[in-house]
């Protein structure tokens, strides 16, 4: 069996970050966020890096990342646009509402899914895992159960930022596997307690210590066809929306309604931190800072 592979979703526009976050460059020597992901793959086992980008910045992604990374890593890349897999009809429609915002996380990953020939897992450029992550992931999919697929959870608390409100999907857990996902989508912490306020105005109170996903998800390539129904259903009934997007923790939860896939949640002792404002930006360099003065990682990565 191959290798794994990592797929590194890179086309999100930072509309809250207000720039590319995923090619600021927080680390001393110019690294980015995606660079550390990448690292932490490579030494778990992982044998090829997929990035999903656009092609408006192909050339800047290629100049400000993979130039620094050179012959030490196997990459490749995928391309995820507005008319990418859309059908004729619903593809009009965007351009009618000029719709600017991408289909979302499945879609991105459908869009590199010819180039899927390995277990692989996919994550989110703009987030930090920790190492720890990794390694099980990595071992997990050196030789994955048939019917199965694996994600790494957070605990809420340390996923927030003091910047505003996140969206996170709530999992609920059940001897090990993953039960369901619920997409929460404005949480926040207030004197001291996590709440998430509803379409509707209601608010609900969540524990710190709540498992949620942060896009860390390990599949077979057999769950591409799918990934594909899931989309083809979701274009269907959202298709013609023009902020709706189709996110990788939804298609989990259909996955398991559906008997498709059961979803083992890998226990991993891993902090997450991420740039979801531009506030969040000083915080990340020093913690990145902190980690390469205990020698977690090296002070350049790509020597």
């Amino acid at each position: 069996m191959k290798g794994p592979i990592l797929v590194v979703l890179a086309a999100g526009m930072g509309s809250r970050y207000g720039g590319l976050k995923q090619m600021d460059k927080l680390g001393k020597n110019g690294e980015v966020l995606l660079d550390y992901s990448v690292y932490d793959a490579l030494r778990s086992g992982f044998e090829k890096i997929l990035f999903v980008i656009r092609r408006d910045i192909e050339k800047d992604f290629r100049d400000l990342v993979l130039s620094r990374m050179g012959t030490r890593v196997n990459w490749d890349l995928a391309f995820q646009e507005l008319d990418s897999l859309i059908p004729a009809d619903i593809l009009a429609e965007s351009r009618r509402i000029n719709r600017t915002k991408p289909w979302g996380t499945a879609h991105a990953l459908l869009c590199a899914a010819e180039k899927l020939d390995a277990p692989f897992t996919v994550l989110n450029a703009d987030d930090f895992y920790g190492r720890e992550a990794f390694a099980v992931m990595g071992k997990y999919l050196a030789s994955p159960p048939s019917g199965e697929a694996a994600m790494v959870p957070y605990a809420l608390e340390k996923t927030l930022s003091p910047q505003g409100t996140v969206t996170r999907g709530f999992c609920e857990v059940k001897d090990g596997y993953l039960v369901s996902v619920n997409e929460l989508l404005s949480i926040e912490k207030k004197d001291g307690h996590i709440f998430n306020t509803a379409p509707d105005g209601a608010m609900e109170s969540l524990a710190p210590d709540a498992p949620v996903s942060m896009n860390f998800w390990g599949y077979s390539p057999q769950i591409i066809p799918h990934f594909r129904t899931y989309f083809e259903d979701f274009l269907k009934t959202a298709g013609t929306q023009p902020k709706s997007e189709c996110y990788l923790p939804k298609a989990a939860d259909w996955f398991i309604k559906n008997g498709l896939v059961k979803i083992r949640v890998l226990q991993a002792d891993s902090d997450w931190f991420g740039v979801t404002y531009q506030e969040d930006r000083e915080a990340a360099v020093t913690r990145i800072a902190d980690l390469t003065a205990r020698g977690i990682y090296p002070e350049k990565l790509w020597k």
